[in-house]
């Protein structure tokens, strides 16, 4: 059994049936794999949703499609690892977003767990496995 931790991007088009992620997941899910997103990423939908100009109707998409998946919490081994991720990239002369960086924590945390992302920075942090559903 995976785990496939859904980033912003790719949520969006799970919740409005885009680019055929939707299907992906529920394949994967039938093939025994779990399929979520973590409390960030939650977040950043929200975002998005208020700051839509159809706020009502994708509250509603956003509501319909949590239903469907499993939300991970940002716990505190999580936080730990962000810590060691962000001062191994700042080190390195790298910085990529908060948001990405607690994706990435969540992830590596979780066991046998895979991003799935369109954005290319996730990549950079050692360790993680970043898929594109969207690609």
């Amino acid at each position: 059994m995976r785990r496939y931790l859904l980033d912003t991007g790719i949520a969006g088009d799970f919740i409005n049936r885009r680019h055929g992620v939707r299907e992906r997941a529920r394949q994967a899910i039938a093939d025994g794999h779990r399929i979520g997103i973590c409390v960030p990423v939650l977040a950043e939908l929200h975002y998005g949703v208020e700051y839509s100009a159809s706020v009502e109707r994708n509250r509603e998409l956003l509501r319909r499609a949590l239903a469907d998946l499993i939300l991970w919490p940002l716990t505190e081994r999580a936080a730990e690892v962000y810590g060691q991720i962000r001062a191994e990239l700042r080190r390195a002369g790298r910085v990529i977003q908060t948001v990405d960086l607690m994706v990435a924590a969540i992830a590596l945390s979780l066991n046998r767990c895979v991003v799935v992302s369109s954005d290319s920075d996730l990549t950079a942090v050692p360790g993680l496995s970043v898929e594109n559903w969207a690609a």
